[in-house]
């Protein structure tokens, strides 16, 4: 292309050669180094005046410099007469610290994007945001890519019998990702969910749960807790005149049902005890008998609750997570282990623990705003899947059984939550094969030894948009790389002549 020049940073020379080739000419010269003290150093060997130029530049493994040797680029390419200047990003670094995630952190995309900004740049392309919102933090035209045909055109070639095949999420924030990937391929999807373990019930809880029961609807907790003298009155005498069952299962309580209203929304109605269940149906039969068939309608709800059934239901698995594995539900050790791990304590009457329940109910509010606290990270979610005090529940949601199974997301960064997703959907939901695919490959640590040593994970499957060495790739028998040079280059010479990207969008069979 003439009056074309690309520039290859340090982090991609090889994607960078491939993109020179697929546009027929040769990346252009620089001269990138660092002082002895660790300073970059960039001396551009090509005239540029008047050029419109491509800084192609990755996320590394040594990111600091990376970026900093980007800026400089940008900043000699424009100090040179540079006509136009478009930083080619495959992976946006910092792009996770795209929001606070503590009431005193710092939204590092955005000031990234500033950066880039008063470096010179006027266009920015990349790959996969982790949130797409980010294209708002530049001030400049933002060409957000997709990997998903590629990965999509994968799934077709190499997968056999892919109509059955079922997408799912690892986690609930890659849920929409997961369910553009499996509408593209007409498929099936499902979620993974992964939840601390809820503690046992205290008497303190359950005192404020019930006295709270109803606080939702003011008018009908009122007139709860006006009549709930008679009420309690009623029942101290029907329970006398009534004798106890054999087995004095007097509090046993009928399961949770889940009922749909008549717009089809699911509404949950807790089930009354037993004994007061009983009380109800023979009120009713008393009723009924005295007033004719006039209650029929009540008697026909009540019997149609009964025979109540949830076919859904049945594709939601749970599972036990102790340390980012799943264990069996008669596993005892683990729950023995995390429960002697913290110290027991007598049960003792403390005036100020109704007052210290009912705080749960009303915490204050924080610097962010609303009642809660700020996200975690994805690096705190990793922790505490590996603390061996914490016993986590996992939940699998969709029917995965003898199927393959491909979890999406847009980066593989730690294994944990990958290994827990895999592990459930081949031990609890009887999958027959996992593929773990993602657009950048940042396995950091030793992450890609871990998925490489799960035997549930058959395959893992990336891009070249994070540079991974070769010695690391051919460790590594599951790893497939694919190759986005072609995206980017198309993408270059359509922006270079002003042609629309929209075609690069597209799914092709």
């Amino acid at each position: 292309m003439r009056g074309t020049l690309v520039f290859s940073g340090s982090s991609c020379p090889g994607l960078t050669a491939k993109i020179c080739s697929n546009l027929g000419m040769n990346p252009a010269e620089a001269d990138l180094s660092q002082f002895s003290n660790g300073e970059t150093s960039v001396r551009i060997l090509t005239s540029v005046r008047e050029k419109d130029v491509f800084v192609v530049q990755s996320g590394s493994p040594t990111i600091n410099d990376t970026i900093m040797e980007l800026l400089i680029m940008i900043s000699a390419c424009k100090g040179g007469s540079a006509n136009k200047v478009t930083a080619v990003l495959p992976y946006y670094p910092y792009s996770r610290q795209s929001k606070k995630k503590s009431h005193r952190g710092a939204i590092t995309a955005r000031m990234l994007a500033n950066l880039l900004h008063v470096a010179g740049v006027k266009h920015v392309i990349t790959v996969d945001l982790h949130a797409s919102q980010m294209q708002g933090f530049f001030k400049c035209p933002v060409d957000n890519l997709h990997a998903e045909p590629l990965l999509a055109r994968w799934i077709r070639l190499n997968i056999p019998n892919w109509r059955e095949a079922v997408v799912v999420s690892k986690n609930p924030g890659g849920t929409k990702r997961a369910t553009s990937l499996a509408d593209a391929l007409k498929i099936n999807f499902g979620i993974v969910t992964t939840d601390r373990k809820r503690a046992k019930p205290n008497m303190s809880a359950s005192m404020i749960m019930n006295h709270l029961d109803g606080w939702d609807n003011p008018q009908a907790y009122l007139n709860r807790l006006s009549r709930a003298p008679t009420e309690r009155a009623l029942t101290e005498e029907r329970r006398e005149a009534t004798p106890s069952p054999p087995n004095d299962d007097s509090t046993t309580t009928l399961p949770h049902r889940v009922r749909a209203d008549s717009t089809g929304s699911p509404t949950r109605a807790n089930g009354p005890t037993l004994r007061t269940h009983t009380l109800q149906r023979e009120n009713q039969s008393s009723a009924a008998s005295s007033n004719g068939d006039r209650d029929h309608g009540d008697e026909d709800i009540a019997e149609e609750d009964d025979q109540y059934t949830d076919i859904r239901a049945q594709e939601v698995t749970h599972g036990r997570l102790v340390q980012g594995h799943v264990v069996a539900d008669d596993d005892v050790d683990s729950e023995v282990a995390a429960e002697e791990s913290i110290p027991s304590q007598p049960y003792e009457e403390d005036p100020m623990a109704m007052s210290h329940a009912s705080s749960f109910f009303a915490p204050e509010p924080h610097a962010l705003g609303g009642s809660g606290d700020a996200e975690a990270s994805s690096d705190d979610d990793e922790q505490k899947l590996q603390d061996p005090k914490i016993e986590h529940m996992i939940t699998l949601v969709g029917n995965v059984k003898n199927r393959p199974v491909v979890i999406v997301d847009d980066m593989i960064d730690k294994a944990g939550s990958w290994i827990a997703a895999a592990e459930t959907v081949v031990k609890r939901g009887k999958a027959r094969k996992v593929y773990c695919m993602a657009t950048h490959g940042v396995f950091g640590a030793d992450c890609l030894e871990q998925l490489q040593a799960c035997d549930c994970i058959d395959q893992i499957i990336v891009t070249n948009s994070f540079p991974i060495s070769e010695a690391k790739a051919k460790k590594a028998s599951k790893l497939m790389i694919l190759d986005l040079s072609y995206l980017l280059s198309e993408a270059i010479r359509r922006n270079h002549y002003g042609e629309s990207i929209s075609p690069l969008f597209q799914h092709a069979e």
